[in-house]
């Protein structure tokens, strides 16, 4: 798997840090009206509109950290407990501290040895911890705030469909702002001393999450654009810089921006920026990424194929959570 890239990866994940990092540059675009807040109100940040302009400051929207992460997990997760992987680690496997493993459960009780909990960590109570390998920050909208978000009042009807009952109308009225949709927030998913494996169920949980924020029975789809994989020997450019760069690019283009226009200008903030950032990488961009992503989609869209490469990602986990010393056999 992956053999044109064999000298990035690790042959399985190591448990102590060796230098390589796998960075997928995404494109999250809103398909929908998502919201994205924390307190009642949309997240907005103050920041500097690009790189161009230092002293020119605008309001953006802002995707936390978390609100990228805890879908892309579930996602994963959920694929685990359809094809018995909790189950099967629950039958084999017992903790060090000699207590038989309960249901894994995220933010609760982690098992430890599946792949979720070893790719993208836990900290819970005496329950140990583990260092997530999966570096990410919050992401910006390339527009400023005022460009992409709109306020909508929202109302509760009857059982017949209208608001009112008799002569009396309902009081069940409330506003809420949303992102609109085609907003992008640029942002950078690091995979710290990747295997084939642990990089395929990252790019995995990629293109199957579909909803992000809150109100997610009813809006908030995102689609996952990957627009670039980099391939170095450490960290590289952070979400703000990208969209900042992509501001200056983009100068007085609208939203909607033009799909073909997006993507090139993010191709060319990249190339751009990835040179300043004092690394030996490797950059997979246009044709050679298309390639790499049919190789990952020809595993991940057989049944069969699918099922051999889940089974052999959870036993690599477990390799290295019995190494660990943090789950033994019974």
């Amino acid at each position: 798997m992956f053999e044109k890239y064999k000298s990035h990866f690790q042959s399985s994940i190591p448990r102590i840090p060796e230098a390589k990092y796998a960075h997928i540059v995404v494109l999250r675009e809103t398909d929908s009206y998502a919201v994205f807040k924390t307190d009642g109100e949309l997240n907005v940040a103050r920041v500097r509109s690009g790189l161009k302009a230092p002293t020119t400051v605008i309001s953006r929207l802002v995707l936390f950290k978390r609100k990228q992460t805890t879908p892309e997990r579930l996602t994963g997760r959920e694929l685990l407990r359809r094809y018995g992987i909790h189950d099967s680690i629950k039958a084999q496997y017992k903790s060090m501290k000699d207590k038989d493993l309960g249901d894994c459960a995220y933010n609760e009780n982690p098992c430890g040895g599946c792949p979720d909990c070893v790719i993208y960590g836990y900290a819970i109570g005496d329950s140990g911890s583990e260092k997530s390998k999966i570096f990410i920050d919050s992401a910006y909208a390339i527009p400023a705030y005022e460009e992409s978000h709109g306020t909508f009042t929202l109302n509760a009807p009857y059982e017949d469909g209208t608001m009112t009952r008799g002569t009396d109308t309902t009081n069940r009225f409330s506003e809420q702002d949303h992102v609109l949709p085609e907003v992008p927030f640029p942002s950078v998913v690091t995979l710290r001393d990747p295997s084939p494996n642990s990089f395929l169920y990252v790019l995995n949980n990629l293109y199957r999450t579909k909803r992000y924020g809150a109100q997610t029975t009813r809006t908030g789809q995102v689609r996952n654009k990957i627009v670039a994989v980099i391939f170095a020997d450490g960290e590289i450019f952070s979400n703000l810089r990208l969209t900042q760069k992509l501001h200056d690019l983009l100068g007085d283009a609208c939203l909607p921006y033009a799909p073909d226009v997006l993507k090139s200008k993010t191709e060319e903030a990249i190339s751009s920026l990835i040179r300043e950032d004092g690394v030996l990488y490797e950059l997979v961009i246009g044709e050679p990424l298309a390639a790499l992503q049919n190789e990952a989609e020809a595993i991940l869209s057989d049944e069969t194929a699918f099922k051999a490469w889940l089974n052999a990602l959870s036993q690599e986990t477990l390799t290295y959570a019995e190494a660990s010393k943090v789950i033994k056999k019974k």
